[in-house]
């Protein structure tokens, strides 16, 4: 699903070699499942997985693009394309909230293009800018 999120724009098309070469996206999966990392799987009728969201604590020595702190830990969600705009998202990011606040996290972090149309689904779900780039944006979310 690190190919889903990575690929949300139609023209990009990396493959899944493409990204695990690269350090600064395969941190976000490299080495799963370590004992603070959680993770959520969205499947349809058939049982295929079409979407899923996960979290992992990253290091100021190794950062994600959403990284805000070592205490923090990063979101990823990623999506089948067919199945964008279904609330498969939103689902999975309740879903995956609801996790971490259950096992006592208060903030979770994530990086997101502002193109991409989940920036909007993270702005209605509560989380904000705490940083900003040329085209992408750090946000938080603290859970109650």
């Amino acid at each position: 699903m690190l190919v889903e999120a990575v690929n949300w724009l139609p023209e990009r098309n990396w493959s899944r070699e493409q990204i695990l070469e690269n350090p600064a996206l395969a941190h976000y999966v490299a080495g799963w499942m370590q004992p603070t990392d959680f993770g959520l799987l969205a499947v349809d009728a058939a049982g295929r997985p079409v979407g899923a969201a996960w979290f992992r604590y990253l290091t100021a020595a190794d950062p994600g693009y959403g990284y805000v702190s070592d205490d923090v830990p990063e979101l990823t969600i990623g999506v089948v394309e067919n199945w964008r705009g279904r609330g498969v998202g939103r689902a999975l990011l309740r879903a995956v909230l609801d996790a971490a606040r259950a096992r006592g996290i208060s903030t979770v972090s994530l990086s997101v293009e502002r193109a991409n149309f989940a920036a909007r689904l993270y702005a209605a779900e509560g989380f904000r800018t705490v940083e900003s780039f040329e085209d992408a944006d750090t946000m938080v979310r603290t859970l109650p």
